[in-house]
């Protein structure tokens, strides 16, 4: 494991930008712009494979996404120069929620791994203003982030509410940011959003739920479920927030192992030996056909087995192989193994994602997180480790 993947380094490279990392390297649809989230986790592939040259596109990723940060705090979902001008947009049908973590990750993972800590305090003032729009997301002041359909990088799915992926995230976030400033508050903060994640997010003996009649009806779960809503809870298994969740090491042993042990038999029995975004995938003939049908501005993408809908992501495997690293590193090493094999399709495309049933890639090509998501693996497989 001693090799970083040079294949997927160049396309990397490719995809750098003077302003940070494009989604890809070919011109289709909106995919050549600086995206937060995408950008971030190409970054934090760049500082973990101590390549120089990606790490400075990383620096001018954070850089773009703070320099049009909005007023009241949001980060952009994602920035496009073209010509001499430049389009800022903060999300599609509804507004992103998610970039605002991932935006604090990617700064705070910079100076981790650059020791510049010059740049944290450059940023310092961008990171406080996104803690605080956070907090005015939670409307009920209640510790868990409200994210609209569509408010997160799952922006064609049917999850909405308090996501769990969102409050993971935002749960990262404060971590990070406690490493280099340490803080009542935050800490504080942090704290509260890590007990209601832990008290309602499974069945157990929760004394205050969130949702209290949603919550009595619950049945034993093998895994966190993916969102709580005022209708009650989607029970989705949601393989970022899983892996996300098992990262940051939330929950008892033995229920980490259950997720552990839920995710393996899912990821074995499916043909690419990986696992879904979402499962199980929703049918013409579910209840939830029509809302997921109707939830895209261009066109539908997301028919049985493909894109969120149990499709399978070479990136969110990327996070699951580290999410086991330290309880079997062997079964990280297949995971890892599998995302290759899907990057090298059609002569070392980085597909965006694949078809779970037929095995087939879906999407665009040379899509650079498909590739970060190579990077990250296989160097936190020869011992680097992000800051969590």
């Amino acid at each position: 494991m001693s090799d970083i993947s040079s294949k997927a380094i160049e396309l990397l490279k490719k995809a750098s930008h003077s302003r940070g990392f494009l989604a890809s390297t070919n011109n289709i649809s909106n995919y050549q712009r600086i995206w937060a989230r995408d950008g971030v986790v190409c970054g934090l592939a760049s500082a973990l494979s101590g390549d120089k040259d990606l790490i400075e596109t990383f620096k001018k990723t954070l850089e773009t996404l703070s320099d049009y940060q909005h007023d009241l705090g949001h980060i952009p979902s994602n920035v496009y120069f073209i010509e001499g001008k430049t389009e800022v947009s903060f999300g599609g049908l509804a507004g992103r929620v998610d970039t605002i973590s991932w935006y604090i990750i990617g700064v705070c993972n910079y100076v981790f791994f650059t020791k510049d800590t010059s740049f944290l305090h450059r940023h310092k003032e961008n990171i406080e203003k996104g803690f605080r729009l956070l907090n005015a997301w939670e409307f009920n002041n209640n510790d868990l982030l409200y994210v609209p359909r569509s408010g997160n990088w799952a922006d064609e799915y049917i999850t909405e509410g308090y996501i769990l992926y969102d409050q993971l995230l935002r749960l990262w976030a404060l971590k990070c940011y406690l490493h280099f400033y340490p803080n009542d508050q935050y800490h504080q903060k942090k704290k509260l959003i890590e007990q209601k994640i832990l008290e309602n997010y499974k069945s157990g003996k929760t004394v205050k739920p969130y949702h209290p009649k949603a919550y009595k009806e619950l049945n034993d779960s093998e895994y966190w479920l993916a969102s709580i809503n005022p209708s009650g809870y989607q029970k989705m298994f949601d393989a970022f927030a899983n892996s996300l969740a098992l990262i940051l090491n939330l929950g008892s042993v033995s229920f980490q192992k259950k997720i552990f042990d839920f995710s393996e038999k899912l990821r074995k029995s499916l043909p690419l030996k990986l696992l879904p975004a979402f499962w199980e995938v929703i049918k013409p003939e579910h209840a939830e056909w029509q809302l997921l049908e109707n939830n895209c501005k261009y066109e539908f993408r997301n028919y049985p087995y493909e894109f969120h809908n149990g499709g399978t992501w070479q990136m969110i495997n990327g996070f699951y192989g580290i999410s086991i690293l330290d309880k079997n590193p062997s079964i990280s090493k297949e995971v890892l193994l599998q995302i290759t094999k899907l990057n090298r399709v059609k002569e070392n495309s980085f597909y965006e994602n694949f078809h779970t049933k037929t095995c087939e890639p879906i999407g665009i090509p040379n899509c650079s997180w498909s590739a970060a998501a190579e990077v990250m693996l296989r160097s936190c497989l020869n011992g680097k480790k992000l800051l969590i």
